[in-house]
């Protein structure tokens, strides 16, 4: 909902308290006088720890409601609904004997704008300001829509106490973690989606690596093998491989290649390993492949480091006959450009899917030559089944949830519709628990979890697992 007005006044308040308006936290604010005169006011924050001479307005709001409160029980409620401690509200109601309660509803600014004011300090929070000009309100967006508006606005007047404080409480400690994490900020998001403090769910962000990941089978293909070599590093590089040496000729710099003397990629973190790059559209990967990664990887890393890594040769073309006896012999993997771009745009998607260290007992056993692919793919299949056992199982938390009508799922109801649901895989009991307790820790927050005794937890929908 947009809205637009012409205001000459503000009210000051703490600038946590501007915060949590703006961002859907809250609805109310705490005011020095009864107010039903001012109906449109810009929202001006004020840090308690210093003098303000300017103020930078990013929000107005209108007056729904005025209310007094001068029971300590009431005050104890309101704070469970709102950021203020109850000590703090019992303070307020001890100095001033009443508590003036203003219920708002929110408009956000398109851009923040700065005003020179006359200096305020926290003696000013409560108050009414004249501002030095009039701020008009043109495009601003109502920070809640109508429909979670009413129905925040009846649970203030009505003191109800919230449904989840746990989750409140899980926001709270994310909003002030600092941390620009895509993944953290999403769950902010759908949190406050789930607790009725924003609207609408984000669009998955893009991941801008995804330019660079969708060309490695185009270039593995072609003749540029400097180019090629350059993205199986930051191919690496995205899936969590790591090179903690300072060493040219065994790098993992995308920016550098490694030339006639050095390893074409070389990692040490989680475990070594050692690559070699062919560029071929329409050429078999001779016998010198293979050689050429064996004698560069004793000469750079020395014999005993090399035995001791996973090798890979990253090519297109079909092995000669003789390169693929001395990859078989040598233990070298073979991958093509497609099953690399496969493995590094499914970290991409989901970033916590690829385990390096699950990865690792597929690249360190038979078969190798030609037929490792075979493996690999293994790996990324197990992958995929797992990602869509745990989309089936959130859809299946949620329609069970909308279907019966209950805040949750008690996990026995959930073993017996997932036996019926025509799973991705078939799962028992404890497998299911255990995937639906990690995807209600703090760390996803897919679902939520009800701990019950014996294992007889109870889980509730939050978020989508967002299939792009």
């Amino acid at each position: 909902m947009t809205n637009s007005a012409s205001i000459s006044t503000a009210l000051c308040l703490a600038a946590s308290d501007v915060e949590a308006l703006i961002q859907g936290r809250m609805i109310a604010a705490l005011s020095r006088t009864f107010v039903n005169s001012v109906q449109s006011f810009a929202l001006c924050p004020i840090d308690s720890a210093k003098v303000n001479d300017t103020i930078e307005i990013q929000a107005w709001a209108k007056l729904e409601f005025c209310k007094i409160y001068s029971d300590s029980t009431e005050l104890e409620k309101l704070s469970k609904i709102t950021i203020w401690a109850n000590d703090s509200l019992q303070q307020v109601l001890k100095e001033r004997y009443k508590v003036f309660l203003i219920c708002l509803r929110v408009y956000q600014l398109p851009t923040s704008i700065e005003l020179p004011v006359n200096r305020l300090d926290s003696n000013k929070i409560g108050s009414f300001i004249k501002l030095p000009s009039y701020l008009t309100t043109n495009n601003s967006k109502s920070v809640l829509s109508d429909v979670v508006f009413q129905k925040r606005q009846q649970q203030l007047a009505s003191l109800e106490l919230p449904l989840h404080p746990d989750l409140e409480e899980l926001y709270r400690l994310i909003v002030q973690s600092p941390t620009n994490d895509p993944a953290t900020k999403l769950l902010e998001h759908d949190l406050s989606v789930f607790l009725g403090w924003a609207n609408e769910l984000p669009k998955m962000q893009f991941d801008p690596d995804l330019s660079w990941i969708r060309k490695i089978s185009d270039v593995g293909n072609s003749s540029d093998g400097h180019e090629f070599e350059k993205l199986v590093r930051k191919g690496l590089l995205k899936l969590g491989f790591r090179n903690t040496l300072n060493d040219p000729k065994a790098s993992l710099n995308p920016e550098a290649t490694g030339g006639s003397a050095g390893l074409d990629a070389y990692c040490n973190l989680p475990y070594p390993l050692v690559a070699e790059c062919k560029a071929s559209k329409y050429e078999n990967v001779p016998n010198s492949v293979s050689a050429q990664l064996i004698h560069l990887g004793n000469t750079n890393i020395g014999k005993l480091r090399f035995e001791e890594s996973v090798k890979v040769i990253f090519a297109a073309g079909k092995l000669t006959d003789a390169a693929q006896k001395a990859a078989i012999e040598n233990e070298m993997n073979i991958m093509r450009p497609e099953t690399l771009q496969r493995l590094v745009e499914l970290k991409s998607r989901y970033p916590g899917a690829i385990n390096l260290l699950e990865l690792e007992p597929y690249l360190r056993t038979s078969p190798f030559g030609e037929e490792s692919e075979e493996k690999i793919h293994q790996y990324i299949n197990s992958i995929e089944q797992n990602i869509n056992v745990r989309i089936h199982i959130i859809n299946l938390v949620k329609a069970h949830v909308e279907r019966t009508r209950e805040k949750d799922a008690e996990i026995g109801e959930l073993v017996t519709a997932y036996l019926y649901s025509n799973p991705p895989k078939p799962l028992e009991r404890r497998e299911l628990l255990n995937i639906l307790i990690e995807l209600s820790s703090p760390l996803l927050g897919y679902l939520g979890r009800r701990e019950g005794k014996n294992d007889n937890d109870r889980f509730y929908f939050l978020r989508d697992l967002i299939i792009d």
